[in-house]
């Protein structure tokens, strides 16, 4: 195929009927509707999900008609409420985090944009679904992972690794030949980098921060104040728990989406969530890039709180060892794994008693817990733990045999080292 996007039809037994297509309206996604219509010669059904973006989403559904698909086969859902409940609170119930940093912003959407496409392909008697993620990236294999343990022998075009339309340019060129529609602004390239939105951070990668030495500028920043700018006085907010999920913000009872859009509003406002970061991508590389996710470092800090307070040592113990290869899961695409499906169970049975209330002081960037009560769950027993009488609730007498016990092995170890010196 040509820079000019022509190829040569796919054989007869590889033939596509109709394909599901995870379509944005940019100018990657309207460059491979044309490209599917050209090359598969098959029918396009256009699915646009609302998962917080922030970007108006019927522009999308005018450029799909523009390029001579149905309305009936045109799909724009607000999927808000369910990435949230289903998908961002599980996960923040593990304090999941990948390589020390990074809250999964990207990776936790990819599998609800999946279940909805498999579900698409269903509905309509798709046989293939398409996506517009790149040979390079992560996406591919959460895409196509998700898709594949929801519908097994559903076929997957990935234009990315098929076409040489590997440049911005080339994408150009291809979209005036065949007339497509492109914003203005991508034609003139005012974005030097490139972004992925959602309600839980924006991600920011590619041009001028390929160079990981390069401060971003100011402007770059989407939703989050400088420290410099946010207000010189603090906030303080108080979050309400039920079963490890936030319930209600300073005493008013939210929908998930709206407690994350909340604490995406104050949390930015206060300078809180921006991460510049070197990761390690599952393909075997290392990417740089910059997020925003004021609302998710403000979850974190809180549930890690109500955690302290109404979580057994060992419990919790254990959920910190299982952390990590949770956030490997969800960042490497094994959502609907049998795996990740058994340890949320676990996660979740261990959130019963995360029940209560968090009390937070936001400034310039910073999350300080400043209080956390729970009246029926707490396990904090001020008459144990307190440094004045505690009236015979805890014998201190008893620490001298356990400290003798654990010390056991290592004064053996001692010994025979003295006597294999002399």
């Amino acid at each position: 195929m040509g820079a000019a996007g022509t190829a040569a039809k796919p054989a007869v037994k590889n033939a596509v009927k109709k394909v599901v297509l995870a379509y944005s309206g940019g100018l990657d996604t309207s460059v491979i509707l044309k490209w599917l219509q050209d090359v598969y010669q098959c029918e396009v059904i256009t699915f646009t999900a609302n998962i917080g973006q922030g970007e108006e989403l019927e522009p999308a559904r005018l450029k799909a008609l523009q390029m001579g698909i149905r309305k009936s086969n045109i799909f724009i859902e607000d999927l808000r409420e369910p990435f949230v409940r289903d998908f961002v609170f599980p996960m923040f119930r593990a304090n999941a985090v990948y390589e020390g940093e990074y809250l999964l912003g990207t990776s936790i959407a990819r599998p609800l944009i999946a279940q909805r496409m498999v579900e698409l392909a269903r509905k309509t008697g798709a046989d293939a679904i398409s996506h517009g993620a790149t040979g390079k990236g992560n996406d591919q294999v959460r895409f196509e992972l998700g898709a594949y343990a929801l519908m097994p022998d559903v076929r997957v075009i990935a234009p990315w690794r098929e076409w040489d339309l590997l440049s911005r340019e080339k994408l150009l060129q291809y979209a005036d030949k065949h007339g497509i529609p492109v914003d203005f602004k991508k034609r003139r390239g005012a974005a030097p980098y490139s972004m992925d939105a959602n309600l839980l951070h924006i991600s920011y990668e590619g041009g001028i921060l390929e160079d990981p030495d390069f401060e971003p500028e100011e402007s770059m920043w989407r939703i989050t104040n400088s420290p410099s700018k946010a207000p010189n006085r603090a906030q303080v907010i108080e979050l309400e728990y039920e079963r490890g999920d936030i319930v209600a913000i300073d005493g008013k009872r939210l929908s998930p989406a709206a407690v994350l859009t909340e604490l995406n509003r104050v949390g930015g406002l206060h300078a809180i969530g921006r991460l510049d970061l070197v990761e390690n991508r599952y393909v075997g590389m290392k990417s740089r890039g910059c997020y925003e996710t004021p609302g998710g470092t403000i979850m974190l800090k809180a549930h890690r709180a109500m955690e302290s307070i109404t979580l057994d040592r060992e419990v919790l113990a254990l959920k910190d060892d299982l952390m990590p290869r949770y956030a490997r899961m969800i960042y490497n695409g094994y959502w609907f794994s049998p795996e990740r499906h058994l340890l949320q169970t676990l996660i979740d049975e261990s959130q019963r008693s995360v029940n209560g209330t968090v009390r937070l002081k936001l400034y310039k960037g910073t999350v300080l817990v400043t209080g956390r009560r729970s009246p029926r769950d707490s396990l904090f027993d001020p008459a144990i733990s307190t440094f004045d009488d505690d009236k015979g609730a805890y014998n201190q007498a008893d620490a001298e045999g356990f400290i003798r016990l654990h010390a056991l092995r290592m004064r053996i170890a001692a010994r025979l080292g003295s006597r294999r010196k002399k």
